[in-house]
């Protein structure tokens, strides 16, 4: 059975920028644990099927005309059937303000109430938005995230291969660090993974030799990011002697992480090779695949040994 993550209302309140108009208690005590959200026309009229109240309600202007509608008596027994189902919360949307007696039967049936001046669709979108980042599954994966000319790169290897050494050069190059050590890993949507550190250990490096750095202070707040879409995968490794690496990169290689396959490169440690630029090369040549350019290719086919198009995939491993 899936995890299921929470978000608390206090939060969802400071990050939307959401007037509270009404609470039964503390918002940090209350929390969010849906990613969906909705319009309750239908449980206003009397039809309460399939109605979910885990999720954040939005009354805007098409349910506030209709309970205007009403007479009292009717408008009271609609909101009564509304919030006798203890939504997590309202939102008012528009700056309105609400009808007199929506706020005593919010706190007859515990029902926080918000307000937003935004447009009903446009608060809507924001909140999922914001619900599909705080509640999207997630692991924690030792390594390090940083941005390279616009590309999330997740580096994974062994402990002591030089991630961490790798992730400082890449940052004195002008680049961004994202995560060191342990990243969480976060599937925002059925395409995307967003990547990001813990807040405890948020710009921290480890470097043996060294001890423990702040990025953010040694190389300016340029240096970091709080979270980077995760568009590569590479994977360092001591060199192999014995082993055949990649020369060319015809053959598309890829990781499943939470279902998601993202494409991985996997680059040879030896003394003498610059990663931070190998990393840079693969970033850029990541972005031209995007674009539709593999340089591979086009060589084999102005050699005349051009071959035909292999939509089979190599998924090395798998990150649930």
């Amino acid at each position: 059975m899936a995890q299921t993550y929470s978000v608390s209302l206090k939060k969802v309140i400071k990050d939307n920028a959401l007037e509270i108009l009404s609470t039964p208690k503390d918002p940090s005590q209350l929390y969010v644990t849906s990613k969906d959200v909705n319009r309750p026309g239908l449980i206003l009229t009397g039809n309460d099927r399939f109605f979910d109240p885990k999720r954040i309600q939005f009354l805007g202007l098409s349910e506030f005309a209709y309970l205007n509608d009403l007479t009292p008596a009717q408008r009271t027994e609609s909101l009564e059937r509304f919030l006798s189902t203890h939504p997590c919360c309202v939102v008012i949307t528009r700056g309105l303000e609400p009808m007199e007696e929506l706020i005593p039967l919010a706190l007859k049936y515990k029902v926080p109430v918000l307000r937003s001046n935004d447009a009903t669709s446009g608060c809507m979108s924001a909140v999922i938005s914001y619900l599909g980042v705080e509640l999207a599954e997630r692991i924690t994966r030792h390594g390090v995230l940083v941005e390279v000319y616009g590309e999330g790169i997740l580096i994974v290897g062994d402990s002591g291969v030089g991630k961490s050494e790798t992730a400082v050069e890449l940052i004195n190059r002008g680049h961004r660090l994202i995560a060191d050590d342990a990243v969480e890993i976060r599937r925002v949507s059925s395409k995307s993974l967003v990547g990001t550190a813990p807040d405890n250990i948020r710009h921290f490096i480890e470097l043996r030799g060294v001890g423990i750095i702040n990025a953010r202070n040694i190389f300016g707040i340029g240096a970091v990011k709080v979270t980077e879409k995760i568009d590569m995968i590479v994977q360092l490794e001591q060199w192999n002697e014995k082993k055949v690496y990649d020369r060319l990169g015809l053959e598309d290689e890829y990781m499943e992480v939470l279902g998601i396959k993202i494409p991985v490169t996997t680059v040879p440690v030896k003394p003498g090779r610059n990663l931070a630029i190998i990393i840079e090369t693969a970033a850029m040549n990541n972005r031209q695949k995007h674009m539709g350019y593999n340089a591979a290719k086009e060589l084999m086919t102005s050699l005349g040994m051009a071959e035909e198009e292999d939509d089979s995939e190599n998924v090395l491993e798998v990150w649930h």
